[in-house]
């Protein structure tokens, strides 16, 4: 039964990630900053632990971490979801604080957990296990006045592939799934009309979240010798391929 880690999984992705892998054999800790939400997720699943964390707080995620090693003794599986973003801004009215946010939770979050990941799973037993990062479809193209957050997901490709590098001799596999329009809370706002490349606002169509989930689990599913680098699941009509 694997142990398996996701953040953010308060709502949104994040709690439909940890649902279905819940569903599907998986004991799951669940974190992220509101322990209510975190509660939502988890009630009535006997295999569902809520530990609240901050991950862009280093304290907090060595905190989580070690609780974890504690309970289980192991990690397989983390699936590093958590997510911020930062007002629509042009960057010359961005506030630094606002860059900052989205840096500490989207970036150096996902940097934290990967480490905190690969000190378990290198001296677990047996060893290895597997890190599945959200990267976004952002992490390919930007969206208007959305520098902070493309940035970090751009970030996140990189770091993936250095985890997909630095954890072959240690039996680690890191992906990354670069989700478009899923229907949360989030992109409830693209039904009215998102802004567009060409300075226009368009509606945009969204999919039904549990598609992502169930790429989570296939990408968590497979065998350690076995790996999905990267992996695009998003809504077919929505302007990725063009934008610009």
């Amino acid at each position: 039964m694997p142990i398996t880690l996701v953040t953010g999984a308060g709502s949104g992705i994040g709690r439909a990630a940890a649902t279905t892998l819940h569903a599907n054999g998986h004991t799951v800790i669940v974190t992220g900053r509101r322990q209510s939400e975190l509660e939502a997720t988890a009630a009535g699943k006997e295999r569902m632990l809520v530990i609240p964390a901050d991950v862009s707080n280093e304290e907090a995620v060595d905190a989580l971490f070690a609780a974890i090693e504690r309970t289980f003794g192991r990690l397989d599986v983390l699936f590093n979801n958590a997510g911020t973003t930062a007002p629509g801004l042009p960057i010359d009215e961005l506030p630094v604080a606002e860059w900052n946010k989205v840096v500490g939770v989207n970036l150096t979050g996902a940097f934290l957990c990967a480490r905190a990941a690969f000190r378990l799973m290198k001296k677990q037993d047996p060893k290895g296990g597997r890190i599945i990062n959200n990267g976004s479809i952002s992490a390919q193209t930007p969206r208007p006045n959305s520098a902070p957050y493309t940035a970090t997901k751009h970030a996140i490709t990189g770091l993936t592939k250095s985890l997909a590098l630095d954890g072959r001799p240690h039996g680690i596999a890191a992906g990354q799934i670069d989700i478009g329009n899923a229907a949360t809370d989030m992109t409830q706002r693209m039904t009215a009309g998102v802004p567009q490349a060409d300075g226009s606002l368009k509606a945009e169509p969204r999919m039904n979240v549990q598609h992502v989930a169930d790429a989570v689990l296939y990408m968590a599913s497979l065998p350690l010798d076995a790996n999905v680098l990267t992996m695009t699941v998003m809504a077919t009509a929505m302007p990725l391929v063009g934008r610009g």
